[in-house]
């Protein structure tokens, strides 16, 4: 087997250290926990690298991390030669378990190989990495982040010069460079204090608070409102608390309160089972504190400040979660509503939204003029588009978002940005407030005006080599049987994305479209062991709706249990 020449070959190299060596040692009668270590290499996928902590090839180490450095380096070298070298690479990390160490490893691994490194002196978002590249001038970019994982996880996402992840050629170069290392004694680091190695002091920081502000649309609203409108805020334990506390009183929030038990960076992220902001859970230390004293909106972003959940109240006085299809059609309407003057002006203005994404946005953008655009999942494809507009300057940018809790409002970055969506929804939160209104009861008015939208996600996960089949048994059964209706709605049209259409890049997805405008899509993650059924549903009114969501998602269950 495969796998188990592999641990073989970990525990009985001497470049692996005596860590590495004893937990080896400690799983050598365990079977299946040898497999999953072992059976395959970290692939990059929709979000870059990402996995178990721990040692072995299928997990996240010190050593699977120089391996990633060193092809990057290689690709650097390759690609941009002695300029690429002298441009550099920035790295930043969030508070996860071993987060900075691995921003170290990486470090040494690029200096070793001549390449001028900048780090930061503590954790920094994703959204400021991203800005930090092009600020820098830098050819690349690492985050050191497992996003919304559990504690267990940890990831490496590599960004291109232009700010954004780097997309499927650039990755598939990247991993060719990795897959050629196949000994890691032969991977060069050096010492941490290498002269190539460079610590950034304060000038970033600033310059990244002071281009998100720059995103604001009514400031008067601010002015006017800001020191009224009470918001709670979590970081859940990470990267967001500085920046967004900053940019908000900056901009003239003036009633913010933080969530104390979550304020702090913890590896464990110990009061959350998962530090994701889709999981109401984690928004329940936040909630009694609503109910206590009172709270106008909540906000929570997540570990390395890219994802944004927001809690309002709903008509009958409960804290309810918006979900990010509801969030980023809030935008769309604000952000377009707000900007229309702007708007009329600019070259084909376009938001951008994934496959997966409500078709809500696309409906409110029309009504303004404004076209739409979809990507595959994953923002570095929104990002993608960014720089294209730029180069052809056939479209301009506006905003991009993604249902899953993913936004971005202007192009200081190339990935979404919790920092500025939680500026633009508190601002947003503020209009409303200013006309006596929630952002839930804004919501409905969205729905009286465009019709009443409802999207729902199932994933299912299956771990280790037997996950892998299952998930490529499903998708085969989707791909391949004849489906002509699902809960008695005909299916207009399919789609199969696996063969590169729409002027998409080819990708492992399926979308089903009904005759009522209902839709299905079906994907395996590119970052955890799961298989995601995406549902969307509108009409008119909202039980009518909801009715038709549950019986087409409780269709296609049925139909994967019994596969």
């Amino acid at each position: 087997m495969e796998y188990t020449e592999e641990y073989n070959k970990w525990i009985n190299n001497e470049y692996f250290d005596k860590e590495t060596n004893n937990e080896l040692l400690n799983i050598r009668n365990d079977e299946k926990e040898i497999e999953d270590r072992f059976y395959k290499n970290l692939e990059f996928g929709t979000g870059g690298l990402r996995g178990i902590i721990g040692f072995g090839n299928n997990r996240i180490n010190k050593y699977t991390v120089r391996r990633a450095t060193f092809g990057l380096a290689n690709y650097i070298v390759k690609k941009y030669g002695q300029e690429g070298k002298q441009k550099g690479v920035v790295i930043a990390y969030d508070s996860r378990y071993k987060s900075e160490e691995f921003c170290i490893e990486a470090a040494k691994t690029l200096a070793a190989c001549g390449i001028k490194t900048y780090i930061y002196d503590s954790l920094r978002s994703t959204p400021q990495l991203s800005f930090s590249v092009r600020y820098l001038g830098c050819v690349a970019g690492i985050v050191i982040t497992a996003s919304h994982n559990p504690p267990e996880y940890n990831g490496y996402k590599v960004y291109g010069q232009d700010g954004g992840q780097v997309c499927i050629d650039d990755a598939n170069e990247i991993i060719s460079q990795v897959n050629k290392i196949e000994d890691y004694s032969t991977i060069p680091t050096t010492d941490k204090n290498n002269e190539l190695i460079i610590t950034l002091d304060k000038e970033v920081d600033i310059a990244f608070i002071d281009a998100v502000k720059k995103q604001i649309i009514r400031q008067d609203i601010i002015n006017k409102v800001g020191k009224d409108i009470k918001i709670i805020f979590t970081p859940i334990h990470g990267t967001g608390n500085l920046p967004i506390r900053i940019v908000l009183e900056q901009v003239g929030f003036k009633n913010v309160v933080v969530v104390k038990e979550q304020e702090l960076p913890d590896r464990k992220f110990s009061t959350v089972e998962y530090p994701n902001p889709e999981e109401k859970a984690v928004f329940d230390i936040a909630i009694d504190m609503a109910k206590k004293d009172g709270a106008d909106i909540i906000i929570g972003t997540d570990p390395d400040c890219d994802r944004v959940g927001v809690v309002v109240k709903n008509t009958d006085g409960e804290y309810v979660v918006l979900n990010g299809n509801q969030v980023g059609s809030l935008l769309v309407e604000y952000v377009l509503g707000n900007k229309s003057e702007d708007i009329k002006n600019m070259n084909n203005p376009t938001i951008v939204k994934t496959i997966v994404t409500s078709e809500l946005g696309a409906t409110i953008a029309k009504s303004y003029g404004v076209d739409s655009i979809d990507t595959l999942t994953g923002f570095k494809f929104i990002g993608e588009k960014i720089n294209e507009f730029e180069k052809n300057n056939e479209s301009t940018f506006i905003m991009g978002y993604e249902e899953s809790y993913g936004y971005l409002i202007g192009t200081h970055a190339r990935d979404k940005d919790g920092v500025v969506a939680s500026l633009l929804i508190c601002e947003m939160a503020a209009y409303y407030y200013d006309k006596g209104m929630t952002l839930y009861e804004g919501l409905e008015e969205v729905h009286a005006k465009y019709g009443y939208y409802m999207e729902e996600l199932k994933s299912i996960t299956l771990k280790g080599i037997d996950g892998m089949e299952q998930i490529k048994t499903i998708m085969n059964h989707f791909r391949n049987t004849n489906i002509n209706e699902i809960s008695s709605i005909k299916i207009e049209n399919i789609k199969d994305y696996s063969q590169g259409i729409d002027n998409l890049p080819k990708s492992d997805v399926l979308k089903f479209i009904l005759e009522d405008g209902s839709w299905i899509a079906i994907r395996p993650s590119g970052t955890e062991p799961k298989i995601k059924f995406y549902f969307g549903c509108n009409g008119n009114n909202k039980v009518d709706v909801d009715n038709k969501l549950e019986n087409i998602k409780n269709e296609i269950v049925n139909i994967v249990d019994s596969i």
